[in-house]
């Protein structure tokens, strides 16, 4: 992997490797925007627990932008709900502590 050029890489890895840039730079926060979509579902699974990890370990914030409801509960503190246009904030939720102590593939699997 370390020897191929980034269109060599899959998706997954693709990811990883933004993840690395980005934390690089040891920005105050993240913005990440749909940054699972591209992926198969195992992949997915996969890199949210790597990313949520990631971020626990070097203590940083992050605004996921996200239209799949199960992975903003799997990868979320607070859930913001915008409107249509013009956006604002619809409603906020906030996730339980009990989610919120799992990585994301168990909080998928909760049975809350």
């Amino acid at each position: 992997v370390e020897k191929q050029f980034p269109k060599q890489l899959s998706g997954g890895m693709r990811q990883r490797a933004a993840l690395a840039r980005t934390l690089a730079v040891n920005p105050k926060i993240l913005l990440l925007d749909e940054p699972f979509s591209a992926l198969d579902y195992q992949t997915k699974l996969k890199l949210e627990d790597l990313v949520s990890k990631t971020l626990k370990a070097f203590g940083k914030t992050a605004v996921l932008v996200t239209h799949d409801i199960g992975e903003s509960i799997a990868m979320s503190d607070r859930i913001y709900l915008l409107s249509a246009r013009p956006g604002s904030i619809h409603n906020s939720f906030a996730v339980p502590a009990e989610l919120r102590s799992l990585s994301p593939f168990e909080a998928r699997n909760h049975p809350i």
